[in-house]
């Protein structure tokens, strides 16, 4: 498969690369951004694979997140895909949590949705392998974290692939789109209504359905606006107690849903994950 370089750009000892390629799984151009510690010539090096929330590129996380300086300190690549296809071939919705820049990381089964959104399929198969054989990515060491949609990302991707990831985070995440509005809206589209077909979107369904996990670790504000209503934290920590899994739950008092929140402990963050990715 053919990347086109975008850029790159350096940044402390290593380099913020930009990459286009065709999507087999999306039908469209699909754009990532890859941050490259400096590293010794045939060196690997442990991957994080960071999931951005609604209305978000690449470029979000790549220019908000602060994850730069912490990926160079402890030599990790830091990947950041798009959160959906786009074109204008591809259906759109005029609201803001459906359509281009909300793919919620399903593969879409409804019209005229399932023609492109096959956002599971490119973050959980073709991205991993198109990275693996480009990139000096040690596949042996994975980790995964995303913020708010991109948290259920994370959360969900990681129980489906028992054992790939070394350690799992999120920031803000929708914990249970099952129990949301933002879930409701985005899965009733690209799903249909049959709720039974949405558990393995949900991580609280997930672990209640069996799933587990190791090294996991939440990040939440506690003046979050969408606190309450949309990410409802305490059922994830409910299903993870009644499971008997671990999280590692951090209450941050007073901070909000933005990256202002993320930027601030990101390095906090991925040192947690520097941790358990080495050899």
């Amino acid at each position: 498969m053919t990347l086109e370089h975008i850029s790159t750009s350096r940044s402390y000892t290593g380099e913020q690369q930009v990459w286009r390629h065709e999507s087999t799984s999306t039908g469209t151009p699909m754009t990532f951004a890859v941050y490259v510690p400096d590293h010794a010539p045939g060196t690997k090096l442990p991957v994080i694979w960071w999931l951005s929330g609604l209305t978000c590129t690449h470029e979000n996380a790549m220019n908000k997140c602060e994850y730069k300086a912490a990926c160079a300190k402890h030599g990790i690549i830091f990947i950041c895909p798009d959160t959906s296809p786009r074109g204008p071939e591809v259906a759109d919705h005029e609201e803001y949590d459906f359509g281009q820049g909300a793919g919620f990381y399903v593969n879409a089964t409804q019209e005229p949705w399932a023609a492109h959104y096959q956002m599971r399929t490119y973050v959980e198969d073709e991205l991993p392998k198109l990275v693996a054989a480009n990139f000096p990515v040690d596949m042996e060491r994975q980790g995964i974290s995303g913020h708010s949609m991109g948290g259920h990302g994370a959360l969900t991707v990681s129980l489906r692939n028992p054992g790939r990831f070394r350690s799992t985070g999120a920031f803000a995440p929708i914990v249970s789109p099952l129990n949301c509005p933002w879930g409701d809206k985005a899965l009733t589209g690209y799903l249909g209504e049959d709720r039974a077909d949405w558990r393995e979107y949900d991580s609280v369904a997930l672990i209640k359905d069996g799933a587990r996990i190791d090294n996991c670790r939440v990040e939440q504000g506690t003046a979050d606006e969408w606190l309450d209503g949309q990410l409802k934290t305490h059922l994830f920590t409910d299903a993870c107690s009644a499971a008997e899994m671990a999280v590692d739950l951090h209450m941050h008092e007073g901070y909000d849903h933005s990256y202002f929140f993320v930027s601030t402990f990101m390095a906090d963050h991925i040192g947690w994950h520097a941790e358990l990715l080495k050899a």
